[in-house]
């Protein structure tokens, strides 16, 4: 995790896992507001903000991070402190993005300045929060996915028999939840500064552009909105856990969900919540059970959470007979021998915006067939892949698509492109896709076929993979590798319009076959983070050839070129280049003609 070296480089990383194991043991935090304001803290917010794309949106006073960059350190720490002090956020900007499902989903930008004040915030209170939430919530958690969501329910369903599902829509989640109680919710949860508090409460009540101050909700586009809005739900994950999963032992029996309990078995309601943000599920043995859950959740969330359900979208359903939504996945327990297992595939309204999508990159590389936006479709084309590959139906689902869309695809780019099985291509084609396949070749670029993908086994989520823990980080390194699929797929978004064929191909090929790994320090970096160099430069007579190009850390590359020895001394000790290390990048610099940095 890049997160990780930002925390060690800024010596934040006691400090997360002190906070993070004093929540774990339920004490109070009183004295946080000086946690948030230090200047370690409020570097790594910057550096945060920096490295994510949303950093270059404006907010309703048209600056992005471009506008701080000439900023000294000590500016903005200042700037932060002052602000905090009597604390009155600007207007946050309204804009409106299309949903799946054709209608529109409001999000609410704060400035820029604001922006870094609420990741100061969200860094010091997600230990915190992460300390005491329940295992299966899994939505926007660090390390966890909708993937490790789908594969809790496939395990509820193929080892455990829980075939009824209730489904519970809230009703505009997000621009309903109550300021009052969630401020009480921090409060429970250890959070007892009332300084940082009041800023919160300023936060959430920031007036919208255009519409009034809210007095209720969390604006969806802040930072601390998705934290917040789990603590609000936390309240309900814990209190569904404990009607069954967590009630105290008494009796014995023996459960199949993996863990031998004790359980007073009358009057309790068996079922397991599974929750993605909003988006949740109680998978039960029977209808009955299912009706009993069903009413009590709604209640809760009345009385307790003062949020009202979408009668129309909340439903019971038998897995046996029908099927259940969620992530944009089908759900279905179908016969297999004696028992019942889950069938997944891909809903029908996400089929038919992948249709709508692919014909508008299809109409682009008619009307302008260039590899850039060859590259833009199989972008596309892996990303939906990567993200569908877990369905057990992905197989059939994705040639149902190439079926529906062949004769379109053909139609449109036989004038433009060559179609043909694919002969001698590149190594990423070969690494993740078959030949097999007749696809169109545009300007030397292969078209990802549609129908090549198959299912791969959804693995849960480990509750001990954890930033916050020593013994978790130790896992996290053991584990970290990018998806390569996926990081391929970011590659080929990137737009580079003065690149050629060649240097846009072997670039993605260099970087799948050292696996996203640095060629210098051996770090592995998703594809947002890693440059491509040329060894041999190019106005010095290098080409673009695989053999002379190298995967690098982009602020590695930077090591190669700097000639600012300031700047060279900050990032030899950010990234604690040893003695080998440097000798590699030298020898990068020698063939760029410029003097070799001196081991300090």
């Amino acid at each position: 995790m890049q997160a990780l070296r930002y925390w060690d480089y800024y010596d934040m990383m006691d400090t997360f896992t002190d906070l993070y194991e004093k929540s774990m043991e339920r004490q109070s935090f009183s004295r946080l507001y000086d946690v948030i304001t230090s200047r370690e803290n409020i570097l790594l917010a910057y550096r945060t903000i920096k490295s994510n794309k949303g950093s270059k949106t404006s907010g309703i006073d048209g600056k992005t991070i471009a506008d701080l960059k000439s900023w000294s350190e000590e500016d903005l720490i200042t700037e932060v402190r002052n602000k905090l002090k009597n604390y009155c956020p600007k207007k946050v900007r309204r804009k409106w993005i299309e949903k799946d499902n054709g209608k529109w989903r409001p999000l609410g930008i704060p400035c820029i300045l604001d922006r870094i004040i609420q990741q100061c915030f969200k860094q010091v209170l997600e230990p915190i929060a992460e300390a005491q939430f329940y295992n299966h919530s899994y939505g926007f958690r660090p390390l966890r996915s909708a993937h490790h969501a789908m594969a809790r329910i496939q395990f509820l369903i193929n080892q455990a028999d829980f075939h009824f599902v209730v489904d519970i829509d809230i009703k505009s989640f997000f621009d309903h939840i109550n300021h009052t109680l969630l401020i009480k919710q921090l409060w429970q949860m250890g959070v007892q500064d009332r300084k940082v508090l009041a800023c919160i409460s300023k936060m959430l009540k920031a007036e919208i552009d255009g519409e009034g101050k809210p007095t209720c909700g969390v604006p969806q586009g802040g930072l601390l909105s998705t934290l917040l809005s789990n603590i609000v739900l936390n309240d309900l994950d814990q209190w569904v856990a404990g009607q069954w999963e967590f009630f105290p032992l008494s009796k014995p029996y023996q459960s199949k969900v993996g863990e031998r309990n004790a359980k007073k078995r009358t009057r309790l309601k068996e079922g397991y919540l599974i929750r993605y943000a909003d988006d949740f599920k109680i998978l039960c043995k029977d209808g009955e059970t299912a009706q009993k859950w069903y009413h009590a959740v709604r209640l809760y969330l009345k009385d307790r959470l003062k949020l009202d359900i979408s009668p129309e979208k909340s439903q019971i359903v038998n897995l046996r007979k029908k099927e259940s939504e969620f992530l944009g996945f089908t759900i279905r327990a179908n016969k297999k021998g004696k028992k019942r297992v889950a069938r997944t595939g891909i809903k029908a309204e996400k089929k038919q915006k992948i249709k709508q999508e692919a014909k508008k990159l299809i109409r682009r590389i008619r009307s302008s067939p260039s590899a850039l936006n060859a590259l833009l479709f199989n972008s596309f084309v892996s990303g939906l892949h990567q993200y569908f590959k877990r369905a057990t139906k992905v197989n059939l689902e994705f040639s149902r698509l190439a079926f529906d869309l062949k004769a379109y695809i053909y139609n449109n780019l036989r004038p433009v492109g060559k179609y043909e099985h694919p002969t001698n291509p590149p190594p990423t084609y070969k690494k993740l896709y078959k030949q097999s396949f007749k696809t169109f070749k545009i300007c030397g670029v292969y078209l990802f076929p549609l129908a090549d993908v198959k299912t791969v086994h959804t693995m849960g989520f480990t509750p001990t993979v954890t930033p916050y823990t020593k013994k978790g980080r130790e896992k996290i390194h053991k584990r970290l590798r990018p998806d390569l699929g996926q990081e391929i797929g970011v590659l080929m978004k990137a737009t580079l319009p003065h690149r050629s064929v060649e240097y846009l191909d072997n670039r993605i090929s260099r970087y799948s076959m050292k696996m996203g790994k640095c060629e210098i320090t051996g770090i592995v970096s998703p594809a947002s983070d890693v440059h491509c160099h040329h060894y041999m430069p190019k106005q010095l007579g290098g080409t673009d050839q695989f053999h002379n190009l190298r995967i690098v850390h982009k602020d590695v590359h930077r090591l190669i070129h700097h000639t600012d020895h300031e700047r060279v001394r900050i990032l030899l000790r950010q990234y604690k280049i040893n003695a080998s290390q440097l000798e590699k990048i030298n020898r990068y610099r020698e063939q760029c003609r410029l003097r070799s940095i001196e081991q300090s």
